[in-house]
């Protein structure tokens, strides 16, 4: 025979009202985490259109950085020796904007930077002016302004016209807008000595 405890024995485990709470702030946890896995979800396409906006606009910031910039227009005689300002030129002062029939795509094209200032397009076409399929929700628009640029040794101003501020600004279909800037400094070759 086994003597019998003087108190007695206490049962452990969780009561229902403990299991009840325990079940409720899991419950509220659980439904806190997934609510953010929902909106990650959800959101999960907005990366690639804002990679594929800023492929657009490197791409089109490049194509006008490759481009000249003179103070003259490049089909004017003296385009190559004008280092020192409009004056110099034959007669075709290189003008904010396109020249007169001058576009992206067909003959006379745009030969200086500042010829895309104010340049958009809806939907994407490649520089043969096809439209690329799939980039037909996107649009983007050009800008070009006089900059400011330099130091205390060699300040450039605005007013000085030797650096251009090139701003891209792409849209993507979700209505997000990304903007891309870019500087191009003057450019002419040295005048014959």
């Amino acid at each position: 025979m086994r003597p019998q405890p003087s108190h007695p024995t206490r049962e452990t485990g969780l009561s229902l009202i403990e299991l009840v709470v325990f079940m409720v702030v899991l419950s509220a946890a659980l439904a806190g985490v997934l609510r953010v896995f929902i909106q990650a979800g959800a959101h999960s396409a907005d990366p690639l259109q804002r990679r594929q906006a800023l492929a657009i606009a490197e791409s089109l910031l490049e194509e006008i950085e490759l481009m000249p910039y003179t103070y003259c227009d490049p089909d004017d005689a003296n385009a190559a020796v004008a280092v020192a300002s409009t004056a110099e030129c034959a007669g075709q002062v290189e003008a904010m904007g396109p020249e007169s029939g001058e576009t992206r795509f067909a003959s006379p094209q745009f030969d200086n930077v500042n010829d895309y200032h104010g340049y958009a397009m809806t939907g994407i076409v490649d520089i043969t002016n096809t439209p690329i399929a799939a980039l037909s929700g996107y649009s983007a628009s050009v800008t070009v302004a006089a900059a400011a640029l330099g130091n205390s040794f060699y300040p450039v101003t605005a007013a000085d016209n030797v650096v251009l501020k090139i701003t891209v600004t792409v849209t993507s279909p979700d209505g997000n807008s990304l903007a891309l800037d870019g500087y191009r400094s003057f450019h002419a070759p040295s005048p014959a000595i």
